[in-house]
């Protein structure tokens, strides 16, 4: 009604929706109930953690994130706000399978079973390869994770999916840490389980373990690392060349490592 006062009157507004045109003016002159004062005083704070997260927060997030800080609301009232406020987070880019395996290969052993607890560092990593799409191709993306810290040690971007690409992620991460009988997890796509790759382990002191075929729980932690760069850059942004995507990346994947 108030919306459209200067073309209609009140009166007849009241008299088309079937409500009184006191109770209309009684809405107006009462002041803001506790609720909705509670709710603009929720909706800024939702809004602040929205924008710290450069935009990318949905409400699951949001929820999570309130409930560190000591505030316990319900995730449907988090995302009723968001909607009023026309805030919403990013959503992963649909599945594409990127791991190729060599059936004549022989894998590593699993020496993980899904186990990413890291007492210290260098004492676990995780690898794995994800893809950046540009107007010009793909570029393609191998890292390496710290288990204890879930940092990046090392990482190395190409525009093809060959051994070297893991190469050099690893030999990052070597240069980087100096480890000493770290174990290497990975899935069991042609370049982990190539012979170039077996014999750099071996060369290093890097124990290769690799989880089992067609399961991403195997590999979990790189998962949800590439899950997030997913959402919060490679989703967010298109590339036209694969020198934008690289720097773009390189940024990320620099302000993830850990240099300790």
């Amino acid at each position: 009604m108030t919306a459209n006062q200067a073309e209609y009157s009140i009166q007849m507004m009241s008299r088309t929706l079937g409500v009184s045109r006191s109770g209309f003016y009684a809405y107006h002159s009462r002041p803001p109930s506790d609720r909705q004062i509670a709710d603009e005083a929720l909706t800024d704070r939702i809004a602040a953690i929205h924008k710290a997260s450069k935009q990318t927060y949905g409400a699951p997030r949001i929820h999570a994130e309130l409930a560190d800080e000591g505030v316990y609301v319900g995730r449907k009232r988090i995302e009723r706000l968001m909607k009023a406020k026309g805030l919403r987070g990013v959503s992963r880019r649909k599945f594409v399978v990127t791991t190729e395996r060599d059936p004549r290969a022989r894998p590593a052993s699993d020496l993980v079973d899904r186990n990413f607890y890291a007492d210290a560092p260098n004492v676990l990593w995780v690898a794995d390869i994800t893809y950046v799409p540009t107007w010009t191709g793909f570029l393609h993306l191998a890292v390496v994770l710290d288990a204890f810290s879930r940092r990046v040690v090392g990482w190395a971007m190409g525009t093809h999916q060959r051994t070297q690409l893991v190469l050099d992620a690893m030999n990052m991460a070597v240069a980087q840490r100096k480890p000493e009988s770290v174990i290497h997890h990975s899935d069991q796509g042609s370049q982990y389980t190539s012979v170039a790759f077996g014999l750099r382990c071996k060369e290093m002191g890097v124990r290769p373990s690799m989880g089992s075929v067609g399961d991403c729980y195997d590999n979990a932690m790189c998962e949800s690392f590439f899950a997030t760069l997913e959402c919060e850059l490679l989703e967010r942004r298109k590339f036209r060349t694969k020198a934008e995507a690289r720097v773009a990346c390189c940024h990320c994947t620099l302000i993830n490592q850990n240099p300790a």
